[in-house]
């Protein structure tokens, strides 16, 4: 859990339910995000009191009005860096982050990368529903390439960010990825994410019913995703598909999907994952992995520990206050050359 000074009371519910009308447009899957998420915190056992949920500007930047905790409406693309100041001057809240593609793979991208590089132990639930939905449909940093929007009548001519690329790439400590049509899977990650002592990135494949409905829908459909993603849980074999009869090997450096029992192939041959391996190498490969020649990695694909920022940054305060004489105003006031009241000075 996140540090926490208060005392614990449990949280109910429906205590995080805030007396504001949710603004989302039916259907969204922002309304199953932030019913997870009132789900997951209940479970912490942190004081409604000590948490924090700070945005940026998009539809997912909505989200601070709608959980009655404290709460912070930033300007685009700065809610990182408004959490990371929030953070340092009371390490002991629970700072999450809320923010979209757009938010914070744009103009957002350079606080995203460095509040992750930093290491600053608070939580980025990462809204990815592949456009610019408040603004009424242009193409985002993660749009696929060659997608009609409004913005490229006649197709997108860029190459789309992978949100989990940037994190490996920024020496991440932990990166996770979910649907929003899975509050199951989603909670099990949030508390994780607020367990992880160091910046958490969640990416949630989320779908905009207006401008890019069922654009993830060769992952989450009911009826193709049990082959098309591979829910990782570190320690078990990445083991998937609807009969759970395929699995991932490692052959040439390159993952390869395989059926269990064909060619001898049995659940020994199958690579076991291991969120918490210190290299990152394997975790980006996973990352990486896409329709349709491997499936979608789910879940905790990155949980390792490294030093946390505002700790370190406390930890030199502490000694460099011990080394010096300044202890107080009235110390520095009185110290150097300076002039009494009688006019005299002294030294």
């Amino acid at each position: 859990m996140k540090e926490n000074t208060g005392t614990y009371n449990v949280i109910n519910t429906l205590d995080l339910k805030s007396d504001t009308a949710v603004k989302w447009c039916a259907g969204c899957g922002a309304h199953a995000i932030l019913s997870t998420v009132r789900n997951a915190i209940s479970e912490t056992n942190i004081n409604k009191e000590d948490i924090v949920f700070v945005s940026g500007i998009g539809c997912s930047s909505r989200f601070p009005y709608y959980i009655n905790t404290y709460g912070f409406h930033g300007l685009h693309g700065r809610a990182a860096a408004i959490a990371s100041g929030i953070k340092m001057s009371n390490p002991g809240l629970s700072v999450w982050v809320v923010t979209g593609d757009g938010d914070s793979m744009a103009i957002g991208g350079n606080h995203f990368i460095h509040v992750i590089r930093r290491n600053i132990d608070l939580s980025i639930l990462l809204f990815n529903n592949q456009i610019y939905a408040l603004t009424k449909g242009q193409y985002s940093p993660t749009t696929p390439k060659g997608s009609i929007t409004k913005t490229s009548p006649d197709g997108t001519i860029e190459n789309p960010f992978k949100p989990g690329e940037l994190v490996m790439g920024a020496q991440g400590t932990f990166f996770a990825r979910v649907i929003d049509t899975d509050p199951r899977m989603m909670k099990e990650v949030f508390i994780e994410a607020d367990k992880h002592k160091g910046t958490a990135v969640v990416e949630i494949l989320q779908n905009c019913v207006i401008f890019n409905d069922d654009v993830h829908r060769k992952i989450t459909g009911k009826d193709v995703r049990l082959d098309n993603q591979i829910y990782l849980k570190h320690g078990e074999p990445m083991i998937f598909g609807k009969n759970r009869d395929k699995g991932l090997i490692m052959k040439n450096n390159h993952f390869e999907v395989v059926i269990l029992g064909q060619d001898g192939i049995t659940e020994k041959d199958v690579l076991v994952h291991n969120a918490h391996d210190k290299e990152s190498g394997i975790h980006y490969n996973l990352v990486r992995m896409s329709l349709p020649d491997l499936p979608v990695a789910m879940g905790i694909i990155r949980d390792v520990e490294n030093n946390v920022y505002e700790t370190l940054l406390f930890d030199k305060i502490r000694n460099a206050k011990a080394k010096s004489n300044i202890k107080n105003v009235d110390d520095l006031l009185k110290s150097g050359n300076v002039f009494n009241i009688n006019g005299s000075q002294s030294s």
